[in-house]
């Protein structure tokens, strides 16, 4: 961990702080599963074990759980000098847009710091060492598994990006998040959550054997994706399927979904972005089309808007790099079994929805993976299912990336 200071052990938390930890791992719950920065909560306790105030990271480009809740118990007339922070991961040390969360605790008069998992960034860990030296009483690995679980996908990314000599994906931090904090720079981010999509049937197949594919999955379904792409910063597909379906590849999501997606794209942006409204082009994602063939002028996916990008390459990585220096944290992959073999192979799937339709085509369908090379059992990669649900007459899976052990080096 970087030669991070080591807290005392977990045992020595108090039953209020226990169960203020358990309040806000469910609070951090709340928070977007697929963004770029982790998953955290943090509850204020006065000195009597009743709580002064809570709050959760809302996604890159919103305050961080510590100054939610040291904003929440101000907005209650709660006084946080001599408080106790419970927070989910082990507050950030390092200066993005504003100061530290370290920064933040140590100003609002914290006096006791309890914390479940370390950070394992470069840039942004080491914040328990920096808070003991400023006299704060620290305690770190109370319910570090449950932690360790919440955050897996942001986990692996960490552990992806060291083991690839890049920069870890540090937390980013938001225009107005520390009270009375400096402004600092914006570190761009270094890796993108990918999320793959598939439509298949019960046997695992995108396509019929005469390629006619429209439509395996239903209504339903097909709405869910909607409001999924609008989530996202980019939507990826190659080639193969601009040509095949000529498809748009625009988002038709909810009101809701399209004006949280247009916020936080506009939060990203920068400051001077944060509270103006960007126009209305800005809630559709960038549509990325990978692969050396040309695409057609008069192709659908092209639109209007400006918000195209093709990029001549097969290299996984080289996509992924093209579209962080774009800014773009999130991203699906709508790609047929070439691309999302490719992206499987590489590593680079931080999560998967499969959208099963209750039909199956048989041997002469297309398959939605290819040859993954992987010869026995053992290899297989397990994945971590997160969530089921049932739309309409289908089903929708959704599996994350499993954290590596600590330690695992992989």
């Amino acid at each position: 961990m970087h030669g991070h200071h080591t807290p005392p052990s977990a045992a020595s938390a108090a039953p209020d702080e226990r169960a203020a930890m358990d309040r806000a791992l469910a609070l951090a719950a709340r928070g977007l599963a697929e963004d770029t920065n982790p998953r955290v909560g943090c509850v204020l306790l006065a000195a009597d074990g009743t709580s002064l105030g809570e709050g959760w990271h809302r996604g890159a480009g919103t305050p961080h759980a510590e100054v939610a809740a040291i904003a929440d118990a101000r907005s209650r007339g709660g006084e946080t000098r001599g408080a106790t922070a419970v927070v989910t991961l082990e507050p950030c040390a390092h200066t993005g847009r504003t100061g530290p969360c370290t920064r933040a605790l140590r100003d609002a008069g914290i006096a006791r710091v309890v914390f479940a998992l370390a950070d394992p960034g470069a840039a942004s860990g080491g914040g328990a060492r920096e808070l003991a030296a400023a006299g704060v009483d620290v305690v770190g690995g109370l319910r570090e598994e449950q932690s360790r679980e919440l955050l897996g996908g942001w986990l692996a990314r960490a552990a992806r990006a060291a083991a690839d000599g890049a920069s870890e994906p540090d937390r980013a931090t938001a225009p107005e998040q520390a009270p009375d904090s400096e402004q600092g720079p914006s570190p761009e981010p270094t890796t993108v959550h990918l999320v793959l999509k598939m439509a298949t049937s019960l046997d695992g197949k995108v396509a019929a054997a005469d390629g006619t594919s429209r439509w395996i999955t239903g209504e339903a379904s097909r709405a869910h994706a909607h409001t999924v792409r609008a989530r996202r910063d980019a939507i990826i597909v190659g080639t193969g399927t601009v040509l095949a379906d000529d498809p748009s590849l625009t988002a038709r999501p909810d009101p809701a979904a399209r004006r949280d997606a247009a916020a936080r794209r506009d939060a990203a942006a920068g400051p001077e972005t944060f509270a103006q409204p960007r126009p209305s082009a800005s809630s559709q994602p960038l549509r990325v089309v990978v692969g050396r063939r040309d695409v057609p002028e008069d192709a659908a996916v092209r639109g209007t808007d400006g918000r195209f990008l093709h990029l001549r390459t097969h290299e996984p990585q080289e996509v992924l790099a093209a579209l962080a220096a774009r800014g773009v944290g999130h991203a699906v992959l709508e790609g047929g079994p070439g691309l999302a073999t490719a992206f499987l192979r590489a590593g680079l799937i931080d999560e998967i929805h499969a959208y099963l339709a209750p039909l199956h085509l048989g041997a002469t369908g297309r398959s939605a993976i290819s040859d993954l090379g992987i010869p026995t059992l053992a290899d297989a990669p397990r994945w971590h299912t997160e969530d089921v649900q049932r739309l309409g007459e289908d089903v929708l899976l959704i599996a994350r990336r499993t954290a590596p052990a600590p330690g695992s080096g992989t």
